[in-house]
């Protein structure tokens, strides 16, 4: 029996350009990057319904305007999260608020479960950090997002945020500052 080495999946340029003329090869951006965008827009708005319609808007604007896209040597992502960025800054605006939802830790269950002082303790930081987070300014908030929830480097989260890296760099030393800054006045560290 013999096996075939698979080829590798399509890059993004190549995607875009069978979607242009097949929507269905759409299909595969999307399966591609649905999962990241939801994220990024769940972090931002704290609704799982309010984050799948933005989600689906952002796939479908994106499809609406493929013809528009130009590859400019920025990632296909890049261009996703502008579109879901502009879609969440309207919802906002809209809503005349700015709510963000918990950075959740998933790795606080565990097998061995700490006692009620140590589960307190966890609990009144993480909260004390959200209520910190809260208080910085969106974009700020967006580029804490996209650097620990999406995991993206300062390289794309430059691409999204239109930035350069290195003012992406300063803004997150300037962020961290404000942070620690903030947490110390509230007697936190």
């Amino acid at each position: 029996m013999s096996t075939f080495p698979s080829s590798p999946p399509p890059d993004d340029a190549t995607l875009v350009e069978r979607a242009r003329s097949d929507p269905e090869a759409f299909g595969l951006l999307y399966e591609r990057y649905v999962d990241r965008i939801y994220n990024y827009i769940f972090y931002r708005v704290g609704d799982h319904d309010d984050a799948e319609d933005l989600t689906a808007r952002t796939f479908f604007q994106a499809l609406d305007n493929l013809s528009r896209y130009e590859d400019r040597g920025l990632p296909f992502s890049a261009w996703l999260y502008r579109i879901a960025h502009n879609l969440v800054a309207n919802w906002h605006r809209q809503r005349s608020r700015h709510k963000v939802i918990p950075l959740e830790d998933p790795t606080l269950t565990t097998v061995r479960r700490p006692g009620p002082s140590v589960i307190v303790e966890h609990k009144e930081t993480r909260e004390a950090l959200l209520e910190a987070i809260r208080r910085l300014p969106p974009d700020r908030q967006q580029l804490l997002i996209l650097k620990f929830v999406e995991h993206l480097p300062n390289a794309e989260i430059g691409q999204v945020m239109g930035r350069t890296e290195s003012s992406i760099k300063s803004l997150y030393h300037r962020t961290l500052l404000a942070l620690r800054n903030d947490l110390q006045k509230r007697g936190l560290l």
